[in-house]
């Protein structure tokens, strides 16, 4: 397909809905509220806006430039904006780690569907908290049963894939996203009415800024990064699919708004309901799959049917919110088999979905029976978490903001900053800014961090 002939969405509202169901995923349900009970509460929620806004928002717009300008998948943008030069690896780096993360990743999204089940059919009921440890035990090390919610959520995933940009990704992401922020919405009213929640809600929303430290700033930046879905291709190759009256600075916005709201909105359901049985909030990742259904069984004991309703309803949020997630990293190898090689759209996303299982498979019986097996001490699950969040994202963000920083031609990145001068961008001066200084020892910190270095 020639650039000229791209398909592109067919609205505004669908790049903006498309980008948000990206960026909204398991890291703001799942991986937000256990930060923040981690480090303390409010205070690192503001950090996390600072964060978003000072680092975020500008990294988000260069992967949008890169995408749109190129007209281009992640793994060919930087050949197009950058012909004969190394700078071809950034994009394939970008391929790859999107291609690994959906390995691992749709093991925990196919978790989120036996909980689904095990929630509509009362089993959360009548359980204490360690009979929910050995529950999460028995099913995370059973070699079949993982494996069994893995290829349904792949396929899935690849059945959305192939229905195309149009019908497939902007079509599901119409639906999912308004369905999603009205279930979190639902969820966050109902837990803030439990007896005892005020305490929760006050420990979201009243800062304690005793409680920061350097280790706090770290996390928000860290949090900011994995949230919004920055560093691993998607974005940019979603970008590929904008018109060109798309505003790229105002559809950054209205992402960093939606999946920052929707995060603390999960807040509001967890710490809350957390909080009114006496659950501290720093259970850690645990807290989706052995915390919180002991919290549903005892926070609405009383009221089972609205228990029922809870339990089912948070379990569906966090399945549809995975699924956004899979379907924008399964796209992102697509569209460059896609392009690379000529393969139809049909077979790149098979070769793709085949590839993903193979990791998912090795990635699920890493966790049972296969955890023997390790890689420099981890097993492979663990091994790839390590790599790509830890080592690939920070670097492909950072890679991502000093190409568009200082080696994109400039009067190209204000054209596409401006719709070629038709918009007013007072931030275009800070943005630049931003791109070149703050970005890239922002990101470098992150990424010293969590190796260790501090």
């Amino acid at each position: 397909m020639q650039q000229n002939e791209r398909i592109n969405f067919g609205s505004k509202l669908g790049a903006i809905l498309a980008a948000a169901g990206s960026a909204v995923g398991l890291g703001n349900v799942w991986r937000f509220p256990y930060e923040t009970g981690n480090h303390g509460g409010a205070a690192f929620i503001l950090i996390y806006l600072g964060c978003i806004f000072l680092f975020g928002l500008p990294i988000m717009i260069s992967e949008f430039v890169i995408g749109r300008r190129s007209k281009a998948s992640t793994g060919k943008a930087y050949q197009v904006l950058a012909p004969r030069t190394p700078w071809k690896w950034v994009g394939y780096m970008g391929v790859l780690t999107g291609f690994l993360i959906l390995g691992y990743y749709a093991v925990v999204a196919g978790w989120t569907l036996e909980y689904v089940v095990q929630a509509a059919m009362g089993n959360f009921f009548g359980k204490e908290a360690a009979d929910f440890i050995a529950m999460f035990s028995d099913f995370s090390q059973d070699p079949l049963r993982p494996l069994l919610w893995l290829f349904v959520f792949v396929l899935t995933t690849h059945f959305v894939i192939v229905k195309g940009v149009k019908e497939g990704i902007e079509r599901s992401s119409k639906v999912m996203m308004p369905i999603l922020f009205v279930l979190v919405l639902l969820l966050a009213v109902c837990s803030v009415m439990l007896p005892g929640a005020g305490e929760g809600v006050e420990f979201l929303l009243k800062p304690d800024f005793s409680k920061v430290t350097s280790d706090v700033f770290l996390g928000a930046m860290g949090q900011a990064f994995f949230s919004m879905s920055l560093g691993m291709g998607c974005l940019s190759t979603y970008a590929s699919y904008f018109g060109k009256d798309t505003r790229l600075g105002a559809t950054a916005m209205s992402v960093g708004v939606i999946d920052t709201l929707i995060a603390i909105l999960a807040g509001l359901i967890i710490f809350p309901a957390a909080f009114s049985v006496g659950i501290q909030p720093d259970a850690g990742p645990s807290l989706i799959f052995i915390t919180l259904p002991n919290v549903f069984q005892q926070a609405f004991g009383g009221w089972p049917v609205l228990a029922y309703i809870c339990a089912v309803a948070f379990y569906v949020l966090l399945a549809m919110a995975a699924l956004t997630s899979t379907i924008s990293l399964h796209e992102v190898p697509t569209a460059f088999l896609h392009e690379q090689f000529g393969f139809t759209r049909g077979k790149a996303a098979r070769i793709v979905t085949v590839g993903v299982l193979g990791v998912g498979i090795v990635s699920s019986l890493a966790l049972g029976d296969w955890s023997g097996y390790t890689v420099c001490g981890k097993n492979f699950f663990d091994a790839l978490d390590f790599l790509t969040a830890k080592i690939m994202l920070p670097l492909g963000g950072m890679f991502g903001a000093v190409f568009v920083g200082w080696k994109l031609d400039r009067r190209l990145l204000h054209d596409e900053v401006t719709n070629c001068g038709r918009l007013r961008a007072p931030y275009y001066p800070l943005f630049v800014l931003i791109l070149r200084y703050l970005c890239p020892v922002g990101i470098a910190l992150i990424f010293i961090n969590e190796l260790g270095g501090f």
